[in-house]
C-alpha cells in the first residue's frame, strides 16, 4: 500500500511530483482533433513563471486572485500559479450573471482577475468595471480591445517575460497547512453566495483520505483522470485536480459533455468524479442503444439487471449462477469497454444518487463510489469502500482522521483538518455552523453498524440539483415577487436538471386580467387560459434574465389557492412551508419533468 508523504502546502506537493516525474505527461487537451500533452516539467516552469509574473504586477501574499474560466490545462497551471505567488484563488462559474461576478468580487476583494475567453470576458468585464477592487485583468485568449479603465495583460506574455526557475520559486513556498488556499464561494439559505475558506490542510487532508481508499480498495497505479465538472466547484478542485496532482496522475480535459462517452473510449481513464445526472445521462444512452441492437444484446441487458438486483438484495438463488456467469464472462466486459476498458472506479458526489441508478451500473459491472460532502469539508467527508462494503443507500464511513457524529436533532457534525476555518468576512454564518470544533453540516443521518454514514434529509433549506450545484431557494422565490403579476412562489428541482415552480399569481393584477378580458376569475380555470399562462410566464422569464443558469425556472404552474396559515402553507411568521407544498403539488410539478 502506498501512502502519501505529508505535505506542508498545495505548491510544495506540486513542485515535487513536478521533479519527480520530469518529461513525463501531466495535461492534456484536445486540439485539432488530437490530444496533446503539458509535461510535468513545463507545467512547473509556467506555474513557477506565471508566480513570479503576478508579483512583478504588485500582488501580495494573502491578496486574491479570481480565476473564470472552463476546464483546461491553462485553469491548473493559473490556480498553482496564483498559489505559488502566496496569493489567494477565488474560482468562479462560467456561468455567473454580471451581478454574481460583482458580487464575488466586491465580497472577496479580489485585485486581479484570470478571464479564458472572450464570451466569459463580456459577462465579467461587466462587473469589474462596477467595482473598484480590480487592478488586473489577465486574459488566456486574446480579447477584442476596449478601454478599461485598469491594467489588461495576456497569459502567455506574461508567462514569457518572466521566466523563472521552478526550483526557486518552489523554495519560496514558505506558507503553512493553516494558510489560506482558495475562497470558494457556495450559496447560503439567504441567497447571497458566501466565501468558503479552504486553507491548505484541508485539501491535503482530503487528498490523503481519498488517496487511501484508492490505495487500499481499488490499487494505486498509472491513474488517468478525465475531468469534466467544473473546476469551480470544490468537488473537482480537490477530487479532479489536487488529488491527481498528489498521485502523480494523469488528466484529460474532456471536450464537452456531449462527447464525454467518446472522451472516455479515447484516453481510456482509471478514476473518475462525477454527479449523479452523469450516470442518469449514460443509463439512458446505454439503454437506448441496446434497445437499438435488440435481439441477444437486450436480453443480456434484461439478465444482468435481474441478476444485478437480486445481487443487491441478496436474494441471488442458486439457479441463477449459470445466467451471472454469463453476464460477468461476456455482457459486463462489453460495457467495461464503453468506459476506457481501464476504469477502477467512478466516485459519485454532490447530490444523493438514485438507488435504481446505482443498480443499475452495479449490474452493468462499473464500480461506483458514492461519497459524502460539502465544500466547507474540504469538500470530501466520506466515501463508499469495497473493502468495508458498497451499499447504494450509504455514502461509506468517514475518511481517515474525520470525526464524524450524530446530534441530538439527527444532524450530521464534523470535525478535523478538512473543516474550513471560516467563512471569508462573514462571521456570523461562520459562527453559526462552527460550534466547538465541530461543522454543523444541515444534513440529517444516520451511522450504520458498519460505520457508513446514510443521508435521510436535509435540514438546511437549500436546493441541489442533479449536477451538485447549490440553489437558494428563498433568492429565487424572492425574486420572482418582485414581478407585479406574481405574488408568492416556491420553487423546487432536487436531484433535478433544472428549476420548476409553483406560482400565485398577485390578486390585483388578476383581477385586471378578469376585468380586461371579460374572464372568470378564479385560479383553477385561469391556470388553462393561455393568455394567462402566457403573462405570468413573461413574468418567470424576466426574473430568469437576471439569474445564473442553474437558478432559472424552466417551467411552471399556477397554484390551487394563495399560501396561507390557514391551509398551513405558511407558517405563523409567514416563511412557506415547503414540505407541505410538496405534498400538495409534488405530482404536478414532476408531471413538468416529463412534457
Amino acid at each position: 500500500m502506498r501512502q502519501l508523504e505529508h505535505f506542508p502546502n498545495l505548491v510544495t506537493m506540486f513542485f515535487t511530483r513536478a521533479a519527480e516525474l520530469g518529461d513525463a505527461p501531466f495535461l492534456w487537451a484536445k486540439h485539432s482533433g488530437s490530444w496533446q500533452a503539458i509535461t510535468w516539467r513545463q507545467a512547473a516552469e509556467q506555474v513557477a513563471s506565471l508566480a513570479t509574473a503576478l508579483r512583478s504586477l504588485g500582488l501580495k501574499p494573502g491578496e486574491r486572485v479570481m480565476l473564470v474560466s472552463e476546464n483546461r490545462p491553462e485553469w491548473c497551471i493559473s490556480d498553482l500559479g496564483i498559489m505559488a505567488a502566496g496569493c489567494i484563488t477565488v474560482p468562479t462559474y462560467t456561468t455567473n450573471t454580471e451581478r454574481d461576478h460583482a458580487h464575488v468580487i466586491e465580497n472577496s476583494g479580489a485585485r486581479a482577475v484570470i478571464v479564458s475567453n472572450q464570451k466569459l470576458a463580456d459577462t465579467l468585464l461587466k462587473a469589474v468595471l462596477r467595482t473598484t477592487h480590480v487592478e488586473t485583468v489577465i486574459a488566456l485568449d486574446h480579447l477584442r480591445p476596449r478601454p478599461l479603465g485598469v491594467r489588461s495583460c495576456h497569459w502567455a506574455d506574461l508567462i514569457e517575460e518572466h521566466r523563472a526557475d521552478p526550483d526557486i520559486v518552489a523554495a519560496q513556498a514558505n506558507f503553512t497547512r493553516a494558510d489560506t488556499a482558495c475562497i470558494i464561494y457556495t450559496s447560503g439559505t439567504g441567497g447571497a453566495p458566501r466565501g468558503v475558506m479552504q486553507h491548505h490542510g484541508a485539501i491535503l487532508h482530503n487528498i490523503a483520505g481519498c488517496a487511501d481508499v484508492i490505495s487500499e480498495d481499488l490499487g494505486w497505479g498509472d491513474e488517468v483522470f478525465l475531468s469534466f465538472l467544473p473546476l469551480s466547484h470544490a468537488y473537482e478542485h480537490t477530487g479532479g485536480q489536487m488529488l491527481p496532482i498528489a498521485m502523480g496522475g494523469q488528466i484529460y480535459y474532456a471536450e464537452s459533455l456531449e462527447k464525454l462517452a467518446a472522451n472516455m473510449e479515447e484516453v481510456s481513464p482509471t478514476i473518475m468524479f462525477v454527479v449523479p445526472r452523469l450516470f442518469e445521462v449514460l443509463r439512458a444512452r446505454i439503454t437506448r442503444a441496446i434497445e437499438k441492437q435488440g435481439g441477444m444484446s437486450q436480453r443480456l441487458l434484461n439478465a444482468a439487471l435481474d441478476v444485478g438486483a437480486r445481487r443487491a438484495a441478496g436474494t441471488l438463488r442458486l439457479r441463477d449462477r449459470p445466467t451471472a456467469l454469463i453476464v460477468d464472462r461476456i455482457f459486463k466486459p462489453r460495457i467495461a469497454a464503453k468506459f476506457g476498458g481501464r476504469m477502477k472506479a467512478m466516485v459519485s458526489g454532490g447530490a444523493p444518487l438514485t438507488p435504481e441508478v446505482g443498480i443499475f451500473f452495479q449490474s452493468l459491472g462499473v464500480t461506483f463510489l458514492q461519497g459524502y460532502g460539502q465544500t466547507e469539508a474540504g469538500p470530501v467527508v466520506s466515501c463508499n469502500r469495497p473493502k468495508v462494503g458498497v451499499t447504494v443507500d450509504s455514502v461509506g464511513p468517514p475518511l481517515p482522521h474525520t470525526e464524524v457524529r450524530i446530534a441530538e436533532d439527527g444532524e450530521i457534525l464534523v470535525r478535523g483538518e478538512l473543516v474550513m476555518h471560516g467563512y471569508w468576512r462573514n462571521p456570523t454564518e461562520t459562527e453559526r455552523v462552527l460550534r466547538d470544533g465541530w461543522l454543523h453540516t444541515g444534513d440529517i443521518g444516520v451511522i450504520d453498524e458498519a460505520g457508513r454514514i446514510k443521508i435521510t434529509d436535509r435540514k438546511k433549506d437549500l436546493i441541489i440539483n442533479d449536477k451538485g450545484d447549490n440553489i437558494a431557494p428563498q433568492k429565487v422565490e424572492g425574486m420572482l415577487t418582485l414581478q407585479p403579476e406574481i405574488m408568492q412562489a416556491m420553487i423546487a428541482g432536487d436531484r433535478k436538471p433544472h428549476m420548476v415552480a409553483v406560482i400565485v399569481p398577485d390578486p390585483e393584477w388578476m383581477q385586471e386580467f378578469c376585468a380586461t378580458t371579460n374572464t372568470r376569475c378564479n385560479l383553477p380555470s385561469l391556470s388553462k387560459d393561455p393568455d394567462f399562462r402566457a403573462l405570468v410566464g413573461a413574468a418567470v422569464e424576466r426574473t430568469n434574465k437576471e439569474l445564473s443558469v442553474i437558478e432559472r425556472v424552466r417551467r411552471f404552474i399556477i397554484a390551487d389557492e394563495p399560501f396561507s396559515i390557514e391551509n398551513e402553507q405558511l407558517t405563523p411568521s409567514l416563511k412557506i412551508r415547503r414540505h407541505i407544498l410538496r405534498q400538495v403539488y409534488g405530482e404536478r410539478l414532476d408531471a413538468l419533468y416529463k412534457g
